[in-house]
């Protein structure tokens, strides 16, 4: 048995377009369809400069991590590099809280899909949510390929979406909308900064499962698309956003795009809530890959039987139900949405400053040193002010 298992081994199944799915997918989830009208109700129309500020933060460690991935060819759970760079004792720790959250992710991810499951009637949600993680485990068992194949059709079908719904609230958009009632401190600003990170986070999963990626080299391309696009994408929609519908209505919505499609046509709730449910899918799916590559990754660095082991369709089996078995009891002990996204973000943050970090030490260049000070000064800065605040 252990030399079967030694000679089975990851299929070389994807290219750039899946990759750039499992970014996108992991990065534009239920946060788009949350965050706007939190951050609207805590600083207003100024709520726009968290989200420039955030965008730049999080595109920092992404140019830290695309500039490193050329350099460091096992990125896939990121041990390597880390290793490389600071040595197994802090490597460990910092993958080990990677996996923490990335197991909160997915939690988080399936609490959302039943918060909107609800929202369209469906009154007992926890056994659908239960069900869905099965389902999408299941999935990846099959093998990678079915798994990047069904990232990118759920990709398309809530990126298209959001892009089709900001085009067309542009002509409602009015001038006086981005103009603040009342001076805005910073510690609103602060504030929404840290609720505005939580949408950006997963974008590294492109960087993930690099022996499963054709050709290595896509991982860098992949990484530049995401932040493009999650970018372009989350700036233009919060402008549409504030200057069709206006901050009032936006900062009392629980469902801010779905307030703003009713500009365009009635009964939008519905269609908007199947939306998000196809955004958290993605996501859900984005993320297990990684947990499970994470965790087989560092299982096999470290000998543990059987969690290292791949099956006979070169799909990391043991660790695809451990993550998702795990991400089920956690649902158990909690299923309240806004807490598991938190210590999400909390233990995501850290191994943000670790690419940085790394960047910073491996890179000799002074334009990418820039960056990744820029990446680890801010990104550290919020996450000190996460707490400070909170």
């Amino acid at each position: 048995m252990p030399d079967l298992q030694q000679s089975r081994s990851f299929r070389k199944s994807l290219g750039l377009i899946e990759l750039v799915s499992l970014g996108v997918g992991g990065t534009i989830g239920s946060g788009i369809f949350v965050v706007p009208g939190i951050a609207a109700r805590i600083s207003g129309p100024v709520s726009l400069v968290a989200w420039v500020i955030v965008a730049v933060s999080a595109s920092c460690v992404l140019l830290s991590l695309a500039g490193i991935s050329s350099r460091f060819k096992e990125t896939g759970s990121f041990f390597g590099l880390f290793s490389s760079v600071f040595g197994n004792r802090i490597a460990l720790p910092v993958i080990i809280l990677y996996l923490v959250s990335s197991t909160f992710g997915i939690a988080t991810i399936a609490s959302g899909i039943g918060q909107y499951l609800m929202h369209l009637g469906i009154r007992e949600t926890f056994p659908l949510e239960i069900a869905i993680l099965v389902l999408f485990c299941v999935i990846n068992i099959i093998g990678i390929s079915l798994s990047g194949k069904t990232e990118i059709v759920l990709t398309v079908l809530k990126t298209v979406p959001l892009v089709i719904i900001t085009i067309l609230l542009l002509p409602y958009i009015r001038p006086e909308n981005f103009m603040p009632a009342a001076p805005v401190g910073a510690g609103s600003i602060i504030a929404t900064v840290i609720i505005v990170y939580w949408p950006f986070t997963g974008f590294e999963i492109s960087a993930i499962p690099v022996e499963e990626t054709k050709n290595i080299s896509l991982i860098r391309r992949s990484l530049l698309l995401v932040m493009i696009i999650v970018t372009s994408v989350y700036l233009l929609l919060n402008i549409a956003l504030i200057g069709s519908i206006g901050i009032g209505p936006l900062a009392a919505s629980p469902a801010p795009l779905a307030t703003a499609a009713g500009l365009i046509f009635s009964s939008s709730g519905p269609i908007v809530a199947i939306i998000g449910i196809i955004a958290m899918l993605s996501a859900l799916n984005a993320y297990i890959i990684a947990t499970s590559r994470v965790l087989q990754d560092i299982s096999a660095r470290h000998s543990l039987p059987y969690l290292s082991g791949l099956g006979t369709r070169g799909t990391p089996t043991v660790a695809l139900v451990a993550s998702c078995g795990a991400c089920i009891m956690l649902l158990f002990v909690s299923n309240h949405f806004e807490l598991l996204a938190s210590v999400s973000v909390i233990t995501t943050l850290i191994p943000y400053i670790f690419f940085c970090l790394s960047s910073w030490i491996s890179e000799t260049g002074i334009r990418s040193r820039a960056i990744a000070g820029t990446g680890a000064l801010s990104t550290a800065a919020i996450l000190v002010l996460y707490f400070l605040i909170g």
